[in-house]
């Protein structure tokens, strides 16, 4: 059964070559990385440019918010990290990181951790309430470091995509790699873990235009994703959807079904290669950086489904996530007026493999 998920389009603009995007948070803020090496903040909402600072004449590959700090931390081909403080737009650390382009900088969490990765085949661990202090080098990638990425379920783990065709699982605080995904016939562009459920999966995307579906505790290859007609240059699990968003140098971005792996959908705006793709837990909407600028768009149904019978249990499903509450719960003594929100224990169920889209009424 297909999604039938509804797509729209809530946000373009054409700039120079964007090379990376993510999502505040809060604020209604897209953050844009571009080859140009400028660095700009857009209100979705308003679909007006906030901040726009230059960061340095070289291309800047990867932005992302710290929203707890009030940052931005960006790398560039120059060779140095910045950060910033996006309501003053003062800089809060300027320093050189690498002795090549820097392909990414990763945030963690909860901890005072920048990740960085270059070309120069190394991954550094910054520490920002140790004055930045380079805390950690991760050697073990013959080729560029094109992305680093925490797991969501283990903050302690991350995975980096290299050229060298490999995916690497590390921890923190060990210097060598945990183990390695080897299975793509060319260079690792992306790389992105599975946030839903428990199945400990992660994605990759490779310049031989597939992406691939990895089982880390099994070290095996799930299934691949076949279709694109050029490199893949970014992947992700969406946080709220059970869908899979793949982006490639031929244009399209592509929804797979996260369970099943079919193709949903394929979206083309016409703004030449893909090269970023943003999202946020608890929000349908996801960000597309282009050759020719950033798309955003708003995926899944705006009306739940839900389901009542005669005893008063509601039962809906929040994306592919079932919940339940009973309305005999509030008591016959309680005064209810009318538009008040009633106080309800919500009881999760657990989550679904399909994607629910109606409710069948049982008549009898």
């Amino acid at each position: 059964m297909p999604l039938r998920l509804e797509i729209k389009r809530k946000f373009a603009q054409r700039s120079e070559r964007v090379k990376s995007v993510d999502l505040h948070p809060t604020e209604p803020w897209i953050l844009s990385s571009l080859y140009s090496g400028s660095v700009c903040i857009w209100d979705y909402q308003s679909q007006t440019m906030v901040k726009s600072f230059e960061v340095s004449e070289l291309p800047v590959r990867s932005a992302k918010f710290i929203s707890r700090k009030q940052w931005v931390v960006a790398g560039a081909d120059d060779m140095f990290i910045r950060a910033y403080n996006y309501n003053t737009m003062d800089k809060v650390k300027v320093f050189e990181a690498h002795t090549d382009y820097i392909r990414c900088v990763a945030v963690h969490p909860t901890l005072p951790y920048v990740l960085s990765s270059s070309d120069d085949m190394l991954i550094k661990l910054w520490d920002w309430d140790k004055g930045w202090m380079c805390t950690q080098i991760f050697e073990g990638h013959s080729h560029y470091v094109m992305q680093v990425t925490f797991n969501p379920k283990d903050t302690n783990t991350f995975a980096s995509a290299s050229l060298d065709r490999t995916t690497k699982i590390w921890s923190l605080g060990s210097p060598d790699p945990n183990f390695t995904l080897d299975g793509h016939q060319k260079g690792v562009n992306c790389v992105d873990y599975f946030t839903g459920g428990d199945r400990p999966y992660l994605i990759t995307g490779s310049d031989d235009s597939t992406a691939k579906v990895w089982d880390y505790q099994t070290k095996s290859c799930v299934q691949t994703l076949e279709g694109h007609t050029h490199n893949i240059s970014a992947v992700c699990f969406h946080p709220e959807l059970p869908i899979i968003i793949t982006g490639s140098e031929d244009g399209t971005v592509r929804i797979w079904h996260s369970t099943t792996y079919r193709l949903e959908n394929t979206l083309n705006y016409g703004l030449e290669r893909v090269w970023a793709v943003g999202y946020m837990k608890g929000s349908r909407r996801m960000v597309i950086g282009y050759d020719e600028g950033t798309i955003m768009i708003k995926m899944g149904r705006e009306v739940p489904v839900a389901s009542m019978d005669n005893s008063g249990k509601i039962i809906w499903a929040k994306h592919n996530e079932i919940q339940t509450v009973n309305i005999k719960a509030v008591g016959a003594g309680f005064e209810v007026t009318d538009g008040e929100r009633l106080p309800l224990a919500v009881k999760e169920l657990g989550s679904c493999d399909l994607y629910p889209l109606l409710v069948m009424a049982d008549n009898d």
